[in-house]
């Protein structure tokens, strides 16, 4: 992490760091301890943890002995897979230097004056500032409003707490979506594994089938160009089926991660009244996206190309009659030879 340089770049260099050490789970700046993963991204231990144990919902350390095997989960920051051994988050490197910038980031802040920044102004009253929440019209105000003004018959709570509530809100539905993205990944990559069976199993059916035909290749040859053409289209039905649905799970999983950035740069403002202006519009956007995807999926066995099969047990005469093999077929031949056997017996 190149903290000079972001520095550099920066009016105020304090507020600046800052924003460098903020962990990307809950938000706030790291606790000790921190723990930096191998793609180099830092987070809390307890953060990490969290997201281990979300991943990995049947590792345990029971009785104070660790699993014998670890688990896996995703960077929040860069989606990097982590792999982890038997000691879980307990085994990732502790990151000092950041531990001391923290420690040495909250020693000047504490011996700094506060700084006045802007503050929102009523409209109605322009000399007061916006300093309560009216939780019935759901909107900050001011309290002259509250006394003699539009919101006089409305309950109205300090800013403050409605500020932390809805920001440890926004936070809860950031991981909620983070884990969200999760599942999401985890489905594409099981399509792209049907996606490589389907082309395994299709290329096996096909080297059957071509042997099969070799052994009678003179006659078969136009029938065999036939059947290999009903294989690959219902191949490339399927693996079409499949590549939209990869598309569509990318498309999803690429709007989440664009809210989750938008919810992020919105935890950034340090204002209460014009976080909240945006706040309660942009968790409802994030609790809506995170209820679940609702795209299909393919069904058990979608990949299965096994009843691309033949029985070449037939006699030269009828070879030019193969085809794969259906109950219609066989019901009409039973028919067929049913009749022709009351035909001979009622000549006897």
């Amino acid at each position: 992490m190149d903290y000079k340089s972001s520095l550099i770049q920066d009016g105020n260099p304090l507020e600046n760091l800052e924003k460098q050490l903020i962990c990307p789970i809950c938000l706030e700046m790291f606790t000790k301890p921190v723990v930096i993963l191998p793609c180099q991204h830092n987070l809390c231990r307890k953060c990490a943890n969290d997201i281990f144990q979300a991943a990995n919902p049947y590792w345990s350390s029971r009785g104070g002995s660790m699993s014998m095997t670890g688990g896996r989960f995703r960077c929040p920051s860069c989606r990097h897979e982590v792999i982890m051994d038997r000691h879980g988050v307990y085994g990732l490197q502790r990151n000092l230097l950041v531990e001391n910038i923290i420690d040495i980031y909250k020693l000047e802040c504490s011996s700094r004056p506060l700084q006045k920044g802007s503050h929102p102004m009523c409209k109605e009253h322009e000399d007061e500032k916006i300093n309560i929440y009216c939780l019935t019209c759901e909107m900050p105000t001011c309290s002259m409003c509250k006394v003699f003004g539009a919101h006089q018959a409305c309950e109205v709570a300090p800013l403050q707490s409605v500020f932390q509530g809805q920001k440890t809100e926004l936070s809860n539905c950031i991981s909620m979506l983070v884990a969200g993205n999760d599942r999401v990944q985890t489905i594409i990559t099981q399509l792209e594994d049907s996606s490589r069976m389907t082309k395994e199993n299709s290329h096996r059916v096909k080297e059957e089938l071509s042997q099969k035909f070799d052994v009678l290749y003179a006659i078969l040859d136009e029938k065999k160009s036939e059947l290999l053409q009903r294989i690959t289209q219902e191949q490339e039905e399927k693996l079409s089926f499949i590549e939209a649905l990869i598309q569509q799970y990318r498309e999803q999983l690429d709007k989440s991660t664009k809210l989750v950035e938008t919810a992020i740069q919105s935890l950034d403002e340090p204002g209460g009244a014009i976080f909240l202006l945006s706040a309660k519009k942009l968790i409802k956007s994030i609790v809506e996206a995170s209820k679940g995807c609702q795209l299909g999926k393919t069904e058990q066995g979608f990949e299965n190309m096994d009843y691309f099969t033949l029985d070449l047990e037939h006699i030269a005469d009828t070879l030019r009659t193969i085809d794969f093999g259906t109950d219609e077929e066989e019901e009409e031949f039973i028919e067929e030879d049913q009749e022709e056997e009351e035909s001979t017996e009622g000549h006897q």
